[in-house]
């Protein structure tokens, strides 16, 4: 069973900068695609970013397009996300998930994913 862990989450001013990290245990990573995914309350658990099992290929939605960089280190069995210029609006507990490979086209939908994290919280606020 894979099982993934987020961590990385904070307190941060508008317009700083930080970095996420998911990391793998149980199964190997590169069997998998991954995505990022984030929720505030009373609203749906959305995606935003997603990378290809090799790491060639990344998708993300408009809302963080240019601001927010996905990488993965199959070594390492983690997944990384390095956010900048972030905003009040980025305020949420943010989640990485693990679907059976996909094009990346499709991998920001929610209902493809299997294996979940606990979430990390991110507040963006002075």
């Amino acid at each position: 069973q894979l099982r993934l862990v987020d961590s990385g989450g904070r307190l941060v001013q508008p317009g700083g900068s930080l970095s996420l990290s998911c990391t793998a245990s149980g199964y190997t990573l590169n069997s998998y695609t991954i995505g990022w995914f984030r929720q505030v309350p009373g609203k749906d658990r959305d995606g935003f970013s997603c990378i290809s099992r090799s790491g060639l290929a990344t998708n993300y939605a408009d809302s963080v397009k240019g601001r927010f960089t996905i990488s993965r280190d199959n070594v390492k069995k983690t997944v990384y996300l390095q956010m900048n210029s972030l905003k009040p609006d980025d305020t949420a507990v943010y989640y990485c998930a693990a679907a059976l490979p996909i094009a990346t086209m499709r991998c920001l939908d929610r209902e493809i994913y299997l294996h979940w994290g606990q979430g990390t919280q991110v507040t963006v606020s002075s």
